[in-house]
């Protein structure tokens, strides 16, 4: 069972300057409340019981953010307003599951999850991107049900524009059924012309703890990073089965000025 999820949140949030020169951006309010915390409701309600953060020294904000315990008693105390008091009661839920660690440099996504190695206890964990958002269904539970099903790692898809794929990292794949595929490759960023087709890859994935070992000896690519996709390339062509998962509910992009701005008006509708 999976019951473990990473986020990576060392980022530096660039997309959302100047905002994020002074604020986390996962902390970022979206319809009242962080859009980080959109994502912790996701994996409660997907059965996670613990969830790792992976954060830098700029980052420190976001642990602060759910420590900050001498601050809500004495506002308490002093407004006896009944919001405040469960929004505390939200946040003490949260901090019992939450563990952090410590990515000194931003050096990719693959970098951040190689942090957590000692940590997961399972064969598989969950893991992810705090700047993809999906609303009106649980991809997370959607995606643990379909692992439990082909016993086999698992990624969020969604289908985009063709005219787009240079933007998205693209699947290579053998259709299953109408929201399934066996994924036989990940390409970067391809050309419209050469894209092997138009499922692109969402942030989420359920990933092997053997993930670890490749990391550990891959070489580092553009700027210095490890890519988690590098990785997961690797294991496919080692024969590893993963599926893909086209998801049912509605895909909002928060890491960039004008999608954070339309996830106000879209989570708003809910």
């Amino acid at each position: 069972m999976i019951k473990q999820a990473i986020i990576p949140l060392a980022g530096l949030g660039t997309r959302l300057l100047p905002l994020t020169s002074v604020f986390a951006k996962e902390l970022l309010p979206i319809n009242g409340k962080p859009g980080l915390e959109y994502i912790i409701d996701e994996c409660i309600e997907a059965g996670i019981k613990e969830i790792i953060f992976i954060i830098s020294n700029k980052k420190i904000m976001i642990k602060n953010y759910f420590n900050n315990d001498a601050f809500f008693k004495k506002i308490i105390k002093k407004k006896k307003d009944k919001r405040i008091s469960n929004e505390y009661k939200k946040i003490l839920k949260y901090k019992k599951m939450i563990k952090f660690v410590y990515q000194k440099s931003p050096r990719g996504t693959g970098d951040a999850v190689l942090k957590c190695k000692n940590l997961i206890k399972s064969k598989h964990f969950l893991m992810l991107m705090p700047d993809d958002l999906i609303i009106n269904n649980n991809c997370s539970l959607s995606m643990i049900k379909l692992h439990n099903k082909y016993k086999s790692s698992v990624i969020a898809s969604k289908k985009v524009n063709r005219r787009t794929v240079p933007r998205w990292g693209i699947f290579d794949l053998k259709k299953i059924n109408k929201r399934n595929f066996l994924i036989k490759d990940v390409i970067e960023k391809p050309s419209v012309k050469s894209a092997p087709s138009n499922y692109a890859v969402i942030g989420r994935y359920i990933l092997p703890t053997k993930i670890f070992k490749i990391l550990e000896k891959q070489t580092p690519g553009q700027n210095g990073e490890i890519h988690i996709t590098d990785s997961i390339r690797t294991l496919i062509h080692q024969k590893n089965k993963f599926i893909g998962h086209v998801f049912a509910g509605k895909y909002l992009d928060c890491g960039t000025m004008k999608g954070y701005i339309n996830s106000f008006i879209e989570i708003s509708k809910i």
